[in-house]
């Protein structure tokens, strides 16, 4: 409980410094620009009238962005801080949202909906101890035939960063600035765990859900890793004698549809 209390106090600040930062713009959210990337654009499709879950939705710019492109967005995160935020944007743009407070590993405890869509994204996992409960969680909140969306740095740069690769499910405690360019000296407290991508692939298939696509990029659309280089517009990569290192990775899971007799 204490690793998930120094979190949600970690992240209850971070949102108070990335609502002001010009890396989440949210002026430019307010004026209509979405947070969207293409990558989770192409990975999602048109989600038009489905029902979509976005677990660590933030202060929920993505989410509020992927309900301007005709989703019903159930936004969801452990920072009541995000999650006030949240819910006064999405109040101020009128956009079919709603925003629950919650640790995604309890999450069923307080919402039992089905969704067509469950979507997550960007340094989501390593906040996570229990991959099996995450997956668990996302199985549960699929309608069959509904598809799960994971977007997430790529382990590979964690390794080289110095953190382990293998869960040894204790956590790794440290004092870090965040990474928006307003963060100052200022450091929170955090916990992360690591996490392979055997165990990310295995505790979806155990969950019972069937792995449709899986894929690795060379770059992120961030700039926030030490020692990037902006290769081409919005793709910065880290490069090793002039080699790219795998920087991202995505998943698309189903669950499956039940045959009926």
């Amino acid at each position: 409980m204490k690793h998930l209390e120094m979190n949600q106090q970690a992240w209850n600040r971070r949102t108070e410094i990335h609502r002001e930062s010009e890396f989440y713009d949210l002026a430019g959210f307010l004026s209509g620009k979405s947070s969207l990337n293409p990558l989770e654009l192409e990975l999602l499709g048109d989600v038009t009238d489905k029902s979509l879950l976005h677990l660590q939705c933030h202060f929920g710019l993505d989410s509020l962005s992927l309900a301007r492109l005709g989703a019903s967005v159930t936004g969801v995160d452990l920072s009541d801080t995000a999650i006030k935020q949240a819910t006064h944007i999405a109040k101020e743009t009128g956009l079919d949202s709603k925003f629950i407070c919650s640790d995604v590993l309890q999450l069923r405890q307080v919402d039992d909906s089905k969704y067509d869509v469950v979507y997550t994204s960007y340094g989501v996992l390593c906040w996570l101890p229990d991959l099996t409960q995450w997956a668990n969680v996302i199985a549960e909140s699929l309608k069959e035939g509904g598809e799960f969306h994971l977007i997430e740095f790529h382990p590979f740069h964690d390794v080289m960063a110095g953190y382990p690769y293998f869960n040894t499910h204790e956590a790794y405690v440290e004092s870090e600035s965040t990474y928006t360019e307003n963060s100052g000296d200022e450091e929170q407290e955090i916990a992360t765990w690591a996490h392979s991508l055997s165990e990310v692939i295995s505790a979806l298939i155990a969950a019972g859900l069937s792995i449709k696509a899986f894929r690795e990029h060379d770059y992120s659309p961030y700039n926030c890793f030490d020692g990037l280089e902006e290769t081409s517009p919005g793709h910065f990569q880290k490069l090793v004698e002039n080699e790219p290192v795998p920087m991202m990775y995505s998943v698309t899971a189903v669950k499956p549809v039940l045959s009926k007799r």
